[in-house]
C-alpha cells in the first residue's frame, strides 16, 4: 500500500507538471494572437493585405526578443500557422525557436513582437527543416507596411519570408536575416499529447488545432479567410 500511494503522489505530481507545460504553450499561442490582433488593427501601419492575402504561413513570436544597440543577441519562442494545404482555411500552430546575431535594425534592448509571412509553398517547405538558417536556407526581407503593397520592391516582392518587429508601439519592416529558426519538437509534443513532426501539423495537416489554438486560427480567418498557394505534393 505504502508503494501505491508513492506511485500515486509521483503520478499526480507529473500530471500537474505536464500541465503546467501545456498552460505555457497555451499561454504562448494566446500572447501571438494579442500581437497580431493589435497590429492588423491599425490598417494603415500593419501588414499590407493583399500581402497576407498572398501568404500561405503567417508566424509570431510575441515580446520575447531582445536588441541592442550596435550589437546585441536575440532569443524568442514563435507559433507558425499555415493555411491547410496552401490554400485552404487557417490550421492547426506548429511551436518553434528563433535565435541567432543581431538582426539588421537595432531597436535598442526593449522586447520586441516579431512576425513574418511566407509568401509561397517553397518558403514553406524550407521551414520545415530544423536550424533554417534565414537568409541562406530561405530568402528574406524586411516587408513593407500599409493598406497594400503597391510601390514594393522587387527584393519585397521576391523573398520566400516578409519580415516586420513591432517595438514601443512601432511596426516596420525588418529583415531577419542571420536568425536560425529552430522547431520546438518537445513544445509540440507537450500541445498535442505525441510526437510529431513540423510537416505533419503544418504541410499533412494530420491534427486539429487544440482548443487553445482556436481564437489565433479565428483572428487570421478574420483578417485573411482565402488566400495563399496551393502546396504541391
Amino acid at each position: 500500500m505504502k508503494k501505491l500511494g508513492i506511485a500515486l503522489v509521483c503520478l499526480l505530481i507529473s500530471t500537474a507538471a505536464l500541465a503546467s507545460e501545456v498552460g505555457k504553450e497555451a499561454d504562448q499561442i494566446a500572447k501571438a494572437n494579442e500581437v497580431l490582433g493589435e497590429i492588423m488593427q491599425t490598417p494603415d501601419k500593419s501588414v499590407p493585405q493583399d500581402l497576407l492575402n498572398r501568404s500561405v504561413c503567417v508566424g509570431i513570436v510575441p515580446s520575447e526578443l531582445k536588441f541592442a544597440f550596435i550589437v546585441g543577441g536575440n532569443y524568442g519562442r514563435g507559433v507558425l500557422v499555415c493555411r491547410r494545404h496552401g490554400d485552404g482555411a487557417w490550421g492547426a500552430p506548429s511551436l518553434f525557436r528563433l535565435g541567432g546575431g543581431s538582426f539588421g535594425l537595432q531597436i535598442g534592448g526593449k522586447a520586441t513582437d516579431i512576425v513574418f509571412i511566407v509568401q509561397n509553398p517553397k518558403g514553406a517547405r524550407k521551414l520545415l527543416g530544423d536550424n533554417v538558417k534565414l537568409g541562406a536556407d530561405a530568402s528574406v526581407a524586411g516587408g513593407p507596411v500599409g493598406r497594400s503593397a503597391e510601390g514594393s520592391t522587387d527584393a519585397e516582392m521576391q523573398a520566400e519570408i516578409l519580415s516586420y518587429s513591432r517595438s514601443r508601439g512601432v511596426f516596420a519592416g525588418l529583415s531577419l536575416a542571420g536568425a536560425v529558426l529552430k522547431q520546438d519538437e518537445d513544445a509540440n509534443e507537450r500541445l498535442y499529447g505525441k510526437k510529431l513532426t513540423a510537416k505533419d501539423i503544418l504541410i499533412q495537416g494530420v491534427v486539429a488545432p487544440p482548443p487553445a489554438a482556436k481564437p489565433l486560427i479565428a483572428s487570421l480567418a478574420k483578417y485573411s479567410p482565402h488566400g495563399g498557394k496551393r502546396f504541391s505534393q
